[in-house]
């Protein structure tokens, strides 16, 4: 639930084993949780690209028209939510060797709680200059990098060694996801402005 953000940024262990307590579904966790946080990207996103502009330096940003970017951001949510579902099949598929190997739902869970820290990462998208969006993100993957070091032995029952090969395989399974992301949504947007040389073939 929304109200596990603080426990994994505060205190992951102590969080992972009141999380795994729960046994909640996938639908309780998106509903919970998932879905009103993969919301602060797009809303941070909209807020920037309409009434900020994406830049370089700082200086005057290319905005993009409310519709526009209205139709790119629910695009971006729709990624979001199926990139959440992705990494946990990867999840499944790479824990299938092992005797204890977790459900696709327990590692869909998983895989939306440890996306916590980016997700909130696209608060900064608020004011969207293109290396202060970057280190956000690259902070925001570290710290999701770090729940899932520590929790994938505790929430999917295996040992530590097998948790260490699981997570190496999961992150950058999930750094693959993250840079399509991001290619799509610098894709999207450069079409979505007029300023665009892709605005004038598309458009």
């Amino acid at each position: 639930m929304i109200n596990h953000v603080w426990g994994l940024l505060h205190h992951p262990d102590r969080e992972w084993r009141e999380i795994n307590k729960e046994h909640e579904s996938v639908s309780h966790m998106y509903a919970h949780h998932v879905l009103i946080l993969a919301a602060i990207p797009v809303v941070s996103s909209f807020i920037g690209t309409t009434q900020v502009g994406w830049t370089l330096n700082g200086e005057e940003g290319i905005k993009l028209s409310v519709m526009t970017a209205l139709g790119l951001g629910v695009l971006f949510y729709a990624l979001i939510l199926l990139a959440v579902a992705g990494v946990g099949s990867a999840i499944h598929a790479l824990s299938r060797q092992y005797s204890h190997r977790p459900s696709r739902s327990e590692s869909i869970i998983f895989a939306g709680y440890i996306a916590t820290p980016m997700f909130l990462s696209g608060l900064f998208a608020i004011y969207p200059i293109a290396w202060l969006c970057m280190l956000a993100v690259c902070i925001g993957v570290a710290y999701s990098a770090y729940l899932l070091y520590k929790g994938t032995p505790r929430f999917l029952g295996i040992s530590h060694k097998e948790g260490f090969i699981l997570s190496t395989g999961t992150l950058g399974i999930g750094v693959l996801i993250l840079e399509f992301l991001l290619a799509v949504v610098v894709l999207l947007w450069s079409m979505g402005s007029e300023h665009s040389p892709l605005w004038a073939f598309f458009g």
